[in-house]
């Protein structure tokens, strides 16, 4: 890209060099053949004069026709060279005018390419060109071809650290960190989005909710001095920023603070009811209310819609009397590409619900960016919590699918999924 645009830049400023010594040089052609027929038509003058003065001395003719065909002589010599009292092939000059040329080409040759390097230094942009074209190629590359994707992000950073007004390129930068679980990085990112934001305030303050939502998935789910810290910066620029309202609410939630988890995730649907985890959120209240032994509102409630998967969870036999009614249920699908990495779609249930039929879609998404419907096939998962975190933990029940399932658009038979099996570390 680099060597492209210099090449290109060269081949201009050679042309616009031609446009200046050109002229030069055929201006001086022209002006030596008219130099060249003066020249001559001035010694054919001087030879008729001379012939003139041998006749009027050899007695040829009187002083009256002398005179006459003289100044005769003088008239013509007059029309056809203009500068003949000068007497000469190049005046002075004229010589040093031809002086002055070539300094003028010497002086372009070296102040136009040097002027143009300087200038396009100050004001041009080819760090954003570079930057736009690195965030094109990153969001065409595959979800399979991680090297890649790493690599271009790697490019990305390097020139955003270079050019760091690109508010546009740090968010990009932030989200594919998050995409590739290297949650500290995509923490550091979002900082520098918030950092490039200027009379913004809502616009920081979601650049520090999403800060803190990375630096909440690098603690595996723990409120941090530095998850912290990311939610007091955005609260304070917009107490109902919904990434720090969220964090809030799950945190509460596994602390059995209902009524506190209540007030969070309540505050979401009442300022962002379009937000597109909105189903999760509902979910979440609903199942606080039940952890408080109250009936939720009914507009809590959200009909399925879209493509997703539809599971029926049951719970071992062998398991079931060992299991409180209260303890958390998760029902997780995974993108089947690879192996690991954060749920597309995470559903909250009890176990004293089992055995359920959950339909899995947009609604209970865990990131905007990353929609169970764009899947074409996913891993589904249920774990048992005792204390109610996400985070796998000793004692904790587990089951799951052996092979992936297709998305649909349809609400199709339910897969089933059987907890059958104790986590032991």
């Amino acid at each position: 890209m680099t060597q492209t645009f210099w090449l290109t830049a060269a081949v201009l400023i050679i042309l616009a060099l031609a446009f200046i010594i050109a002229p030069m040089f055929f201006h001086r052609s022209g002006r030596r053949a008219e130099l060249d027929l003066r020249n001559q038509n001035l010694l054919a003058y001087r030879s008729r004069m001379s012939e003139l003065d041998r006749e009027f001395e050899a007695g040829a003719m009187d002083e009256d026709s002398y005179r006459q065909l003289r100044e005769e002589l003088a008239g013509s010599m007059l029309d056809d060279v203009p500068d003949a009292d000068r007497g000469v092939l190049e005046s002075p000059a004229q010589v040093g005018g031809g002086k002055s040329s070539v300094a003028v080409v010497l002086a372009s040759l070296v102040i136009i390419p040097a002027a143009a390097v300087f200038l396009y230094q100050q004001w041009g942009a080819l760090d954003d060109v570079e930057q736009f074209r690195a965030m094109q190629e990153m969001m065409a590359a595959d979800g399979d071809r991680l090297g890649q994707m790493q690599e271009l992000t790697a490019q990305l950073r390097e020139r955003l650290e270079e050019s760091p007004e690109n508010t546009d390129g740090w968010a990009m930068l932030g989200r594919t960190y998050m995409r590739l679980e290297q949650y500290s990085d995509a923490a550091w990112a979002f900082e520098r989005l918030a950092g490039s934001i200027d009379n913004d305030d809502n616009g920081k303050a979601v650049a520090w909710g999403l800060s803190a939502q990375a630096q909440f998935f690098l603690s595996q789910g723990d409120l941090t001095p530095e998850v912290s810290d990311a939610i007091e910066k955005a609260r304070t620029l917009n107490p109902d920023e919904v990434n720090a309202l969220g964090l809030l609410g799950i945190y509460a939630f596994g602390q059995e603070n209902y009524e506190e988890a209540i007030g969070y995730w309540e505050r979401i649907v009442e300022v962002a009811p379009d937000h597109p985890q909105i189903g999760s959120i509902r979910q979440g209240i609903d199942q606080a209310y039940q952890r408080l032994g109250r009936e939720a509102p009914t507009e809590s409630a959200e009909v399925a819609s879209g493509p997703g998967v539809t599971v029926r969870v049951e719970i071992d036999e062998s398991f079931r009397d060992d299991i409180p009614e209260d303890t958390t249920l998760f029902v997780l699908a995974r993108s089947a590409k690879g192996e690991g990495g954060p749920p597309l779609a995470v559903a909250r249930l009890t176990a004293g619900q089992l055995p359920a039929e959950v339909r899995l879609d947009d609604r209970f998404n865990m990131s905007p960016d990353s929609k169970l419907s764009e899947a074409s096939e996913v891993r589904v998962q249920a774990r048992l919590s005792r204390s109610g975190n996400a985070r796998p933990q000793a004692g904790d029940w587990e089951g799951q699918l052996d092979e992936p399932v297709a998305v649909t658009g349809t609400d199709t038979a339910p897969v089933t999924l059987v907890i059958d099996t104790q986590l032991v570390n």
